[in-house]
């Protein structure tokens, strides 16, 4: 079984090489790293490919351009997806590989803690993996996270016709989820945990819940039509 890691950039200098180290440091190791090149004019690039990455430009603005782009990109059967601002633990491409060889399972994700402070870094795994409980039970299906998902590449490939295409009306990976699940089966693991910036844990509770509800209504209203 063989894993390409997408990581979706535009302007990440100051992370993009803990991120991809912590790849390269992996005890099972991807069969390639795929750095999206989303119009950086910083040297997201050349620190990313001095670390063995491969560079993808995409001119279209906006992560889910990007994130699309790395994603056709991928030469191989599990497209394993992180963020440049992100720390992975050493086990993560094993325990992709081990769950994949359930034949069953289309999608993986799992929590992540937030480093920063010692508060937000001591509760935010459990309560990132309390949220998407939630998030799955309003979805009737496991949610899958941006900074720590994997796919397969043949369910990528039936699946990308049908998701939204602007930043501002969805969350990507949601969104992802919801097209997702009606061909695959995702799996929402609690173990599968990674590292990342705590800018995401600020945001939940103010614009990312508005859009969310306003995703879930279109997505609904969709539906019904």
């Amino acid at each position: 079984m063989k894993v390409s890691v997408v990581i979706p950039a535009y302007n990440e200098e100051k992370r993009i090489g803990r991120c991809v180290q912590s790849i390269v440091d992996q005890t099972e190791k991807p069969d390639e790293i795929i750095v999206v090149d989303n119009n950086c004019i910083d040297k997201t690039a050349e620190i990313a490919q001095k670390l063995g990455a491969r560079i993808v430009k995409e001119k279209k603005q906006g992560m889910i351009c990007a994130r699309d782009a790395g994603f056709d990109a991928a030469q191989y059967e599990i497209i394993a997806r992180t963020d440049a601002d992100t720390i992975l633990p050493q086990d993560w491409i094993s325990k992709i590989k081990k769950t994949f060889e359930d034949p069953t399972i289309g999608a993986l994700s799992g929590p992540a803690t937030f480093f920063g402070t010692p508060f937000v870094s001591r509760f935010s795994n459990s309560a990132t993996y309390a949220w998407f409980c939630i998030l799955g039970h309003i979805l009737g299906h496991p949610a899958m996270f941006g900074p720590n998902m994997a796919l397969r590449k043949s369910v990528w490939e039936k699946t990308k016709p049908n998701v939204c295409l602007r930043d501002c009306d969805v969350h990507e990976d949601i969104d992802l989820s919801i097209h997702l699940s009606k061909i695959a089966k995702i799996k929402f693991d609690k173990d599968l945990a990674i590292r990342t910036t705590r800018g995401r844990w600020a945001k939940i509770f103010t614009e990312y819940v508005v859009r969310l509800m306003k995703m879930l209504a279109a997505h609904r209203k969709e539906n019904l039509n």
